[in-house]
């Protein structure tokens, strides 16, 4: 438990980053690069084993807000405070494509996943989202070599009108359901407090979680069938499904934004204002 190796950025502030998965062929490696996304558009590379900065990119004009690798590490994914998307290749250091579906709401969650495109009648490789303040989100299927990048599903959840603006409001944060296949996992702003959960193959939502607060972050296990949920009012909240009774936890001095599961799903790491919090998970 102590500070290994650090990379600072002055007068820039890191809003997001993503480990580069390891190849399926070296199954139980460590990661050992990093992509972190700025307040000034930029993205930064960097490799923990040589500690060292490899590479930077500047495919936004403003902050980034969410950040993800494609499922095989050959492109980064860039979500920024405008609402457009970039994919970039960390080879070239080029930004490939721009996707404006977005635009004019920021993005606030992006996440690549390896099911199965073809399960959806679709050609790709990769399957990935794009989830918007707006209460929108857009779900892809991708065949980067190529150069392919189809639209597959458009989600719009209503909401009332915020009482001060869209900027001041929750994010809208959706997840693929490691469990279920076919499955995505919705909370943020909207008519009610509550966590839906919507089908790809039937395109609707097939249940609903009712929630004390609107979420402020949100996590998956991929090991066992828990979500963790943040909230403005200092809670986290642990879900196991099929539906059981919740358990609420006490402990952070500010709103929750982090919430992420261990890889291998013992543990949970949380984050608010200025802490950090490591969480066991019962039964691991």
């Amino acid at each position: 438990m102590e500070l290994v190796i650090q990379f600072q950025v002055l007068n820039q502030s890191c809003q997001c980053l993503a480990w580069k998965p390891c190849p399926v062929a070296a199954q139980g490696a460590e990661s050992q690069e990093v992509v972190a996304g700025y307040s000034d558009g930029t993205i930064r590379v960097f490799s923990v084993s040589r500690t060292e900065m490899e590479l930077k990119m500047h495919p936004h004009a403003l902050a980034l807000m969410a950040i993800s690798y494609s499922i095989d590490g050959e492109m980064i994914l860039s979500g920024c405070k405008d609402g457009l998307v970039a994919v970039n290749n960390p080879h070239t250091g080029m930004t490939v494509r721009i996707l404006t579906e977005h635009k004019g709401s920021p993005i606030t969650a992006l996440q690549c996943t390896g099911k199965q495109c073809h399960d959806f009648g679709v050609e790709g490789d990769d399957l990935w989202l794009a989830t918007s303040l707006d209460r929108r989100v857009s779900i892809w299927a991708s065949n980067w070599l190529k150069d392919k990048c189809e639209l597959l599903h458009w989600l719009s959840f209503p909401a009332p009108v915020g009482p001060e603006g869209l900027h001041n409001l929750p994010p809208c944060l959706a997840a693929f359901c490691p469990w279920e296949p076919s499955m995505l996992v919705c909370v943020g702003f909207g008519t009610q407090k509550e966590a839906l959960f919507y089908s790809l193959c039937k395109k609707q939502v097939v249940e609903k979680i009712s929630l004390p607060f609107f979420a402020t972050s949100l996590s998956l296990s991929p090991a066992a069938h828990f979500i963790a949920v943040g909230f403005g009012e200092w809670l986290l909240r642990l879900l196991c499904c099929p539906s059981s009774l919740p358990q609420d936890y006490s402990g952070h001095d500010d709103a929750v934004h982090l919430c992420c599961f261990a890889p291998s799903g013992h543990h949970l790491l949380t984050a608010s204002h200025n802490s950090v919090l490591l969480w066991e998970l019962p039964g691991s």
